[in-house]
């Protein structure tokens, strides 16, 4: 069964705003994730350089 009344041009405008809200917030959650693995490239280890140890890991009793 089928809609009784199918207009195609009016549906496309009443979901355009939508359809590009949906579209930035993509656009958006892109820039971010590209951000995000921008900062961890920029703020990643250097071959040989050491993290900060646990405390419990570097107190050594014995």
């Amino acid at each position: 069964m089928s809609a009784p009344s199918t207009n195609i041009e009016k549906q496309s405008k009443r979901h355009r705003p939508a359809l590009w809200g949906m579209i930035a917030a993509a656009i958006f959650a892109a820039i971010l994730f590209f951000a995000y693995l921008a900062n961890l490239a920029f703020e990643g280890n250097e071959p040989g350089q050491e993290d900060a140890a646990p405390a419990a890991a570097t107190t050594t009793d014995g």
